[in-house]
This record gives structure tokens, sequence and C-alpha cells, in this order.
């Protein structure tokens, strides 16, 4: 399978990276390198539902479609150029590890060679939260910042991404660490303030217990605050006191396709 590296070529190369989701399959031409528009997208994002139920065949047909329209626009990545693509799973060496808004067919499938064959592209393969973080980490929040940056996104659950000095430590399950007893998204969540109707404050000292375990246990240089409630700061953000700087995520939507495609972008094994 032909490998055309012109898409690292120039300020800003361009890489394909789809983001696979429980409802929605997502993808985007991302500009990689490190001017002021790296980290955005080429055009807008191309879209399709995932397959329901999300099975092997049919989802991998699902990104054939979206890589299809992407590879058809006019500043797309040549043929043959590698594919970065995020999965809503533990992810070891392009092998599907866990299954919670997927099927569990996929479980044991080496998604890297069922998508490649499919698109007839080298395809790198990472968990989303891990996409996400490293996109956040390089052109977000945490862009410039060297050390290691702890990407923490609040949800359904509660992911979770470590980077150090712009490298990726793969499938960080921030959210099955302990808290009070139980995993810390049972009690720690956007989901959980919500379904337990705590005030602003009231989480507020939920998390600050989490980020205080996760300070002493992993000495982050930085703290960034992922998912919807990122967009909210001001209301729980002031009311932690840590001694590590935490900050709000910013690239909100297209984390997981940039992140992707510079996993893709960066992956030796797709390289000539």
């Amino acid at each position: 399978m032909s490998n055309d590296r012109q898409t690292t070529r120039g300020k800003y190369p361009t890489v394909m990276g789809v983001d696979i989701g429980g409802t929605g399959t997502k993808g985007g031409l991302a500009r990689l390198g490190s001017g002021a528009k790296a980290g955005t997208l080429r055009g807008d994002r191309f879209r399709l539902p995932t397959p329901q139920p999300a099975m092997p065949a049919t989802v991998a047909q699902t990104v054939a479609q979206v890589a299809a329209e992407l590879g058809s626009r006019e500043k797309a990545p040549p043929a043959g150029s590698a594919v970065g693509v995020c999965f809503p799973s533990i992810i070891r060496g392009g092998v599907c590890c866990s299954a919670s808004n997927i099927d569990s067919s996929w479980i044991g499938t080496d998604v890297a060679d069922l998508l490649a064959t499919h698109l007839d592209r080298p395809v790198t393969v990472l968990n989303d939260a891990d996409a996400a973080g490293l996109a956040e980490a390089r052109y977000g929040a945490g862009r410039g910042r060297s050390g290691t940056v702890m990407v923490v996104t609040l949800g359904t659950g509660i992911g979770g991404a470590l980077i150090h000095d712009g490298r990726l430590v793969p499938n960080f399950e921030a959210g099955a660490l302990e808290l009070d007893g139980v995993m810390a998204e049972s009690r720690a969540s956007a989901k959980a303030r919500e379904r337990e109707g705590l005030s602003w404050s009231e989480y507020a000292a939920r998390l600050q217990r989490y980020f205080t375990h996760l300070e002493r246990v992993f000495s982050p240089d930085l703290f960034i605050v992922g998912g919807g409630i990122s967009k909210r700061p001001d209301d729980y953000l002031p009311l932690l006191d840590l001694s590590t700087q935490i900050i709000p995520a910013q690239l909100q939507n297209n984390a997981g396709i940039v992140g992707a495609a510079l996993a893709a972008h960066d992956d030796p094994a797709d390289a000539n």
C-alpha cells in the first residue's frame, strides 16, 4: 500500500482525520505544522451517522464514505496518504481492547488493519480521548508548554490523556481512578453533577478531591479541562485550590479529528 508523504510538506501539512463516535462519524482535513493556523481544519467537517449496531464491517464502510468525501476535495492530501482515526476504545497496537459505545464484536479486532483495507490507505488508530488530548496539548490550551500535560474531559464520564513533552502516553483511563471509594467518573463527571443536582460549589468540592489525587499521583505541570463543561470555567475552576495550573480546553469539537490526524502524521510506521 503506497504512502505519498507529500502531506508532510509545506508550512501546513494537511492530513485526514476521522473521529468515530457512538452516534456520529465525522472527519476533516487538518492543518498541522507549527504556524498560527496549525490545528485548524481546511473546510468543513463531514459527518455521517454511526451505524447501529456499530459493528466492524458497517462502521468501516462508513469511515470509507467519510474518507472518500474528504479525499474528493480540492486541497485533499494525495491518494494513499496516511489517515488518522480515533475510536471509543482502549487501543493497543491498533487492536480494540474494550467496547462501551460500540458493539462488543469489536473486541480483539485489528481496527487499523480493517480500516486500512477499506480505505486503501495506511491508518493510525488511537483512543478518542487520547486524540483529543494530544490535539489540545499541541495546538490548544497546552500549545508551547513542555513537561507533563494532563487533559481531563468532564462529560457523561471522565476521559483523559497524558502527554509528556509532546509525546502521548496512551490509554490513560482517568475516569477509572478511585474517588470516595468508587470509580471517579461516577462521582465527578458532569453527568454526576446534573444527576445529583449539585451546586457548583458542591461539585467543585468533588473536583478538588479528584484533581488533588491526580496531582499527588502524577505530578503534572498543567491540567487542561475539556468536555462541554469547559465552556463554563468560571463556575468551578476558581473554586479549586491546586499547586498545578488548571485551565479550560480550547479546541472543542474538532479536537478528535485534529488529534487523529496528528497521530497519523507523527506515526513512524507510516513513514517511508
